[in-house]
């Protein structure tokens, strides 16, 4: 069970969240996509929202300025989250755009919001779980994109919703977070994915 409920914080970690929303897109979208395209659309979404971050963590942890790529201490967050957002601008600005992919676009705007709002409460000492932050904004990008394209995801969403379930478990198992941070973290991914609907939906 201890190995069952440690392998959630690795499963749906932060980094891994974004690239999970865009192939969650690209699987469901009715959409005809060149398979050059998505093939270069799902590279620079992994290239720049897991693999640059990744390196940096290394880098940042050869220089004793985080301890965990789970960054369990608020002040170990400052840098990974403004990098993050760095990269997330990039991304809105280079990779997708609000006419021709609408959904990604204002899906990684919406985790942008997200980003921002964790680096903000960082400077005033609140820890919020990123890991839940994660997983709660794809679960509610995909619950839009079944209303958008009037597709039953019914047995996917279940599956998130168990996914954040496990997510929130695990965090509590190791001690990492407090229910409250949890709590706080699961409205921070989700309130931004619901608001940008609007532009979108």
């Amino acid at each position: 069970m201890n190995i069952f409920l440690r392998a959630a914080a690795y499963l749906f970690h932060p980094l891994l969240m974004p690239l999970l929303g865009t192939l969650l897109y690209y699987f469901i979208t009715p959409r005809y996509v060149e398979p050059e395209l998505l093939i270069a659309k799902l590279t620079a979404v992994c290239i720049i929202t897991f693999l640059i971050p990744l390196v940096t963590f290394f880098l940042l942890k050869n220089l004793k300025l985080v301890s965990s790529i789970h960054l369990e201490a608020v002040s170990e967050r400052k840098i990974p989250l403004m990098l993050q957002s760095i990269l997330l601008l990039l991304i809105i600005k280079m990779v997708f755009d609000p006419y021709d992919s609408p959904e990604l676009y204002y899906f990684f705007v919406g985790i942008l919001f997200s980003a921002l709002t964790a680096l903000i409460l960082v400077f005033f000492k609140i820890k919020i779980s990123l890991h839940q932050m994660g997983i709660a904004g794809v679960t509610m990008f995909l619950i839009a994109l079944s209303a958008h394209f009037k597709v039953n995801l019914l047995l996917w969403i279940i599956a998130l919703f168990v996914a954040n379930g496990w997510v929130a478990s695990s965090r509590l198992h190791t001690e990492s977070h407090l229910n409250s941070e949890l709590i706080i973290g699961l409205f921070i991914g989700l309130l931004p994915q619901l608001i940008l609907l609007n532009f979108w939906l």
